[in-house]
Formats: C-alpha cells, sequence, structure tokens
C-alpha cells in the first residue's frame, strides 16, 4: 500500500476568548494514494476540521500530517499555499463563487492569483481532492452525477478523494468509510463503505 496521507497523533484546539475547545484528539490515519474515502460522524464530531487539516487550509495543534512525503504541518503560510495549489483540489457545499463574475471567470481568477507558470494544468490535475458536503445542497439527482465524477476521477484517473458526508448513500461511491465521534476516530483505520 502506498500511503498519500499519513496523520500522526494529531489534535486541533480553537480558543475562543479564554476557554480552550479541543476539536480532534489524538487522530492516527492514513489513506493510500489512490483510495477514495468518505469521512462520517455526527455533527461536531470534527470531520470538517480533519479535511481541512489534510488539505492544508488549518495547522494542526498537535501531531504530524504527511501527504505526499510532505509534512505540510511545519510549511509557511507561503510554502503551504503553493503546495496545496500544486497539489490539492477543493470541492465545498457553499461554492464561494463571486455573483458579479460568470463561471468561467471564478475558474480563472484562482488560476491568475496564483502566479505559477502551467497554472492551467496544476489547477485541473491535483493528486488529492478534498470534498466537504459536495452534494449537501443538490437533489438526488444532481448529487448522484456529482458523486459518480468523483467516483471516476478516483477509478480511471487515480484520483485520492477523502469526502465528507453526513448522508449514507454518497458514503456508498467510496471505497472505505471512516468514522469519527467526538474528536476521535470510533474506528482507527479506514473500512469498506456499508
Amino acid at each position: 500500500m502506498n500511503t498519500l496521507v499519513h496523520l500522526q497523533n494529531v489534535s486541533k484546539t480553537y480558543t475562543r476568548g479564554v476557554q480552550k475547545v479541543e476539536v480532534l484528539h489524538g487522530i492516527n490515519l492514513d489513506i493510500a494514494a489512490g483510495d477514495f474515502v468518505a469521512l462520517m460522524g455526527p455533527s461536531g464530531s470534527g470531520k470538517t476540521t480533519l479535511l481541512n487539516l489534510i488539505g492544508g487550509l488549518d495547522a494542526p495543534s498537535g501531531g504530524s500530517i504527511d501527504v505526499g512525503g510532505a509534512r505540510i504541518d511545519q510549511l509557511s503560510e507561503n510554502a503551504l499555499a503553493k503546495w496545496r495549489s500544486a497539489h490539492v483540489g477543493f470541492v465545498f457545499q457553499f461554492y464561494n463563487l463571486l455573483a458579479t463574475l460568470s463561471a468561467r471567470r471564478n475558474v480563472e481568477l484562482p488560476l491568475l492569483l496564483t502566479r505559477l507558470s502551467g497554472a492551467r494544468a496544476i489547477v485541473s490535475d491535483p493528486a488529492l481532492l478534498v470534498c466537504d458536503e459536495p452534494t449537501g445542497d443538490l437533489d438526488r439527482q444532481s448529487a448522484a452525477e456529482v458523486l459518480t465524477l468523483l467516483q471516476q476521477l478516483n477509478r480511471d484517473h487515480g484520483k485520492t478523494v477523502i469526502m465528507v458526508t453526513h448522508d449514507p448513500k454518497a458514503a456508498e461511491f467510496a471505497r472505505h468509510t471512516v468514522f469519527l465521534d467526538k474528536g476521535t476516530l470510533a474506528d482507527a483505520s479506514a473500512r469498506p463503505a456499508a
């Protein structure tokens, strides 16, 4: 098994005023290159936080995160931004589009901001896709189309897909399901979806 994502003893704590809220507690998880994993669990279990850590959108409070041989928990903000643009594709429930721009211009804008040569190829061909409730606001047919596309990217193009979902039907499209509850893994290894 060629491991793409390796988390060791990862924790995440947020501070709200004087109160500290520990969202993730000692997460150990390996995800193989080319896998399609669904992250499931009740609201507030830490799924989106875990996804944001794997995608380099947030930094852990403790532990280590290795993605594709890069210790992303040790990268500076600038290095992390470059790493994300080269290796990770993001699919969010809320698309954060600018209403004044066409769909095409919304896609072009991040390409212009990267200032990387060949940015179009980098953005369109990431090794890792992180998806946060990608079908949450869609009707059943549209959701199935999106999930089928993710499945094809995984199966036919070898993309590693990590998807947060509350929907057991969506999780069925994944190869494995990881369950989180109160910031800990209910099962320490990815297991086949039901």
